[in-house]
């Protein structure tokens, strides 16, 4: 069974709204060495076989801020992950420390 990956630049896209939607700061993750150069190109791989990523668009649209990526993105784990990582205890989404289920 082959999977068909979407356009690799709409699913950076996509990555960058998700986190700036989660309050994931990705630069700061990347600068305190928690998130690699391979982790953001394997999340961005895995943003492109997610079944859910046509309906991301929209979801993000209607969503400016969240507390957490929506249950159906491969990549919540991730961010919730590399926000509890790296956001200062002032900054984690809106001043309240935010748990995200991962599983």
């Amino acid at each position: 069974m082959s999977v068909v990956l979407g356009q690799v630049m709409k699913h950076v896209r996509l990555i960058s709204r998700m986190a700036k939607a989660t309050e994931t700061d990705l630069v700061a993750a990347h600068e305190a060495g928690v998130l690699s150069q391979d982790e953001w190109a394997e999340m961005v791989q895995t943003c492109r076989r997610c079944e859910w990523a046509g309906a991301c668009e929209g979801w993000l649209d209607a969503h400016d801020t969240a507390p957490c990526a929506p249950e159906t993105c491969l990549n919540r784990a991730r961010f919730a992950a590399l926000r509890q990582r790296c956001a200062p205890d002032e900054k984690k989404f809106g001043g309240r420390d935010i748990r995200c289920a991962t599983d």
